[in-house]
């Protein structure tokens, strides 16, 4: 039997520190270890049983961490429902998934209205429904949910999962259900939490992990459960702000963190002053993902935290390449070499496998372990694959030694006068302009050349969004872009992210579609 595993080490060590909330409460591995063993039981009291599911829509808490602890060790799936939904996208989401019990929120007057008619229009069972924060019509309030509940473990222990379900960008969103494994929920859960291995962090060795992007998110809950499970403690953050990251990570010491590039960017945007006042230099492995970092922002985040700005490249449905700051250093750009156990091919649009340096479609091998379908869409789960390997629509290349390069995502590659043209490499340009904060660039339709390329721009505090600006980022880019590269016009905004700082790219670039075919 592993070593590892939440369970094992909340019996071993009651006493330490395991979770810190957003509000500041600190969690003992005995009090979170409590608090899951009455939700499961709770549960199992429903009617819930092995392959059930259980949906949330919560913000980021220490009873969100419990209700998954809860399903990974009665054999649930978990289902996280981002909470910026409508409540009409939750009810498909509740009806689509099957869930037999919803953990929802009254945290905010919105949130809750949108719980009460996602639970209305899915027809939920009034039984199942489980409210924090406040009092939601028809729901139980979570107190009152727990009123008697044992604190012992679950008499029936079976490892459970987390069921996502993907952005629907294209459609309704579809859940990636993989099944359910046999076996121990500790050693099961141990040997998930080893993604850690990947970048040299050992179970508990006074790690302590921070969350500040939505636990909705797959990566970010991977991740913060994964360091529950090598016996680490984790500091939950509800609201991402740069400076109160940076005081938390020296007061808890902080070594790990999942990130985007987005909130790199707003830390390097802080004030000297600021970024000076806390100390950083306990972190080991603060691992990025979910979008191209420009290289100018890795190298100062590098310069900044030292050697422990790691980077991954992988997909809610698997995955995946790894590259250490060193190798970064030597190969700036890639995201990585296949870890151990993957591959990574890369095809082009007649499904032949590409040369290295040449441009292509990645795909990635579907492991043993990692084979999912999309649930009750079996047309999809074929359609993005070849044979054993998946693609997410990358497009990118292989170097001689088998790093991994990404130029951008097919959907957004502009196509202008025959020529691609990748939307990231502009970004990047971009956002090296000391006015610039945040930065989308993106196609829209040219009567001559099919597209031409905009740029929605926004500008830095204090600077003024307009065409004095526009003529100065058109030079900066045509000194260090082609011509045929450089945007021919400019937006000026606040840009669309979500609070994982993934980028609505589509709200930008659609309504100039509108009414137009768009050729990818």
């Amino acid at each position: 039997m592993s070593d590892l595993g939440f369970w094992q080490f909340a019996t071993k060590a009651p006493d330490k520190l395991a979770l810190v909330d957003p509000d500041g409460r600190e969690w003992s591995r005995g009090e979170l270890h409590a608090e899951c063993n009455k939700i499961a039981n709770q549960l199992h009291a429903l009617g819930l049983r092995r392959n059930d599911v259980v949906a949330t829509l919560l913000p980021n808490s220490a009873e969100f961490i419990a209700i998954y602890l809860a399903c990974a060790q009665s054999g649930y799936y978990m289902v996280p429902i981002n909470w910026h939904l409508a409540g009409p996208e939750v009810a498909y989401i509740l009806e689509d998934s099957g869930a037999k019990a919803f953990f929802a929120s009254a945290a905010t007057e919105e949130l809750g209205k949108v719980s009460l008619k996602a639970a209305q229009e899915a027809n939920f069972p009034a039984d199942g429904r489980i409210c924090f924060g406040g009092d939601i019509e028809g729901f139980t309030d979570y107190s009152h949910f727990l009123d008697g509940a044992s604190a012992e473990p679950p008499a029936e222990r079976s490892p459970g999962n987390v069921m996502n379900y993907t952005s629907g960008t294209t459609g309704k969103p579809k859940g990636v259900r993989r099944a359910l494994p046999e076996g121990d929920p500790d050693e099961i859960c141990g040997l998930y939490s080893m993604v850690y291995f990947l970048f040299g962090i050992q179970p508990e060795d006074d790690n302590v992990h921070i969350c500040g992007s939505p636990l909705y998110h797959t990566a970010v809950l991977t991740y913060t459960q994964a360091a529950l499970h090598m016996g680490h403690s984790a500091v939950i953050m509800n609201k991402w702000l740069p400076e109160e990251m940076l005081r938390l990570i020296e007061k808890y010491k902080v070594t790990t963190s999942h990130m985007v590039p987005t909130q790199f960017n707003r830390l390097l945007q802080l004030p000297d002053e600021v970024r000076e006042k806390y100390d950083c230099s306990s972190t080991r492995a603060m691992v990025h993902a979910a979008a191209p970092c420009p290289p100018h922002v890795k190298r100062a985040m590098i310069d900044w935290w030292g050697l422990s700005i790691y980077e991954y490249y992988a997909a809610t449905e698997g995955g995946g390449t790894v590259v250490s700051p060193e190798e970064w250093l030597q190969y700036p750009g890639t995201v990585g070499k296949a870890w151990a156990g993957a591959e990574v091919k890369i095809f082009d649009d007649d499904e032949n496998e590409l040369p290295p340096n040449e441009q292509g479609n990645v795909y990635m091998l579907l492991q043993e372990n990692q084979r999912f379908e999309y649930k009750g869409d079996k047309k999809k789960t074929e359609k993005e694959r070849i044979g054993n390997y998946f693609t997410v629509g990358d497009v990118g290349y292989l170097n001689e030694e088998g790093y991994l390069f990404l130029c951008d995502r097919k959907i957004d590659m502009i196509i202008s006068g025959g020529a691609n043209i990748y939307p990231a490499e502009i970004e990047n340009v971009l956002l090296q302009h000391s006015k610039v904060a945040d930065c989308a660039v993106f196609g829209i339709p040219n009567d001559d050349w099919g597209e031409e390329i905009k740029a929605a721009v926004e500008p830095r505090e204090g600077i003024e969004g307009n065409d004095a600006l526009a003529e100065e980022l058109t030079e900066f880019c045509l000194e260090h872009l082609a011509k045929m590269k450089t945007p021919r016009s400019y937006d000026f905004l606040v840009l669309p992210r979500d609070p994982n700082g993934k980028l609505k790219k589509r709200l930008l670039r659609d309504p100039y579609w509108e009414g137009k075919e768009r050729q990818v």
